[in-house]
């Protein structure tokens, strides 16, 4: 056994192990989810909810965890199964805890984006006039949000300004229109 190892206590052990945890949760919080950052894919990616059962930043909690507990068993005199076991439990518990806190922060997100295909079917007032041929602009609201989008007239035609016209079909950057007709 080399000479530095004999005098390594399990203690320090424990300490290097949150040390480095530490380290890893620090690198986490500022460039994101590493194994995302390096293309690593887990495969469990915690499809119904977003989150991952292997996100870095509950792993790293979880080897962070389990040195300190696992340290304070050994300061507590346990042995060192003993004060695994305990690091073990508080691991499982933080990095837990994190997990839940991640997925219902995760589930609190909500998209404000509307895509342009929710507009096809809806009524939209032309707010720029739609030239013979050519382009204006259209306003819908969908929900709370106004939505102002480029338009083409189906037919070709003039539509002025102020008319209201449905929303056929999306054509790359802009939406094809004809005049609304009342059923």
């Amino acid at each position: 056994m080399p000479e530095f190892l004999s005098n390594v206590s399990p203690l320090m052990v424990f300490l290097a192990i949150a040390a480095i945890g530490f380290i890893f949760l620090l690198v986490s919080l500022v460039i994101g989810d590493i194994f995302d950052s390096f293309g690593f894919d887990t495969g469990l990616d915690g499809a119904a909810d977003g989150h991952g059962l292997l996100d870095s930043r509950v792993i790293s909690v979880f080897v962070t965890s389990f040195g300190g507990f696992g340290a304070i068993g050994i300061q507590m005199g346990f042995g060192i199964v003993a004060s695994s076991l305990i690091g073990l439990a508080g691991g499982i518990v933080l990095g837990g805890l994190v997990s839940l806190f991640a997925r219902f922060l995760h589930r609190q997100q909500s998209s404000s984006s509307i895509g342009t295909s929710q507009m096809v079917g809806r009524t939209a007032q032309v707010i720029v006039a739609i030239s013979p041929g050519g382009v204006g602009q259209v306003s819908c609201r969908i929900g709370e949000e106004r939505i102002e989008k480029l338009a083409r007239a189906r037919d070709n035609s003039e539509i002025k300004a102020g008319t209201m016209v449905r929303v056929d079909e999306v054509a790359g950057d802009s939406l094809i229109v004809s005049l609304h007709t009342e059923a």
